[in-house]
């Protein structure tokens, strides 16, 4: 068993973060003694799933949501496998997007780079839009799609 502050190191999160999740009623079995929470392994696996559920995007109305239907049984499968379908779409259409993003930046990380090293960009306003190096014309074109 673990006590809030433990879990709050372990996790990297603010013990009124944690404080908040269970009035929320995220860790619906959670034991107490004297009045102090203790975390089991149980509310460990919930509060990774709850962080995974945040971090994808999803509010706390909706993991408490998911929650529920945890506790609801299997009937639920359904609903939550929609769910975790739902949110890896949105997860990796963000990996697209950031992919793209970081192609940008390294195009113009190059960009700046040669500016520099010629002291203008007369040089480099020839090469574009599609007359850049091979590898840079990659990133260039990624990052410029709409």
């Amino acid at each position: 068993m673990y006590t809030i502050g433990q879990v709050a190191d372990m996790f990297g999160i603010p013990i009124s973060t944690l404080r908040y999740y269970d009035r929320e009623g995220l860790f619906p079995d959670m034991q107490r003694s004297s009045g102090i929470r203790r975390f089991s392994e149980k509310e460990l696996n919930e509060l990774r799933v709850i962080e995974c559920l945040k971090k994808s995007g999803l509010g706390i109305k909706s993991i408490k949501q998911f929650m529920e239907w945890c506790s609801e049984g299997s009937e639920t499968y359904g609903l939550r496998q929609e769910l975790f379908l739902k949110r890896k779409a949105a997860v990796e259409g963000e990996i697209r997007q950031l992919e793209k993003t970081l192609d940008m930046l390294r195009f113009k990380c190059w960009y700046y780079e040669q500016a520099i090293q010629d002291g203008n960009e007369d040089r480099l306003n020839r090469m574009l839009p599609d007359k850049l190096p091979k590898e840079i014309q990659v990133l260039y074109d990624h990052g410029h799609e709409t």
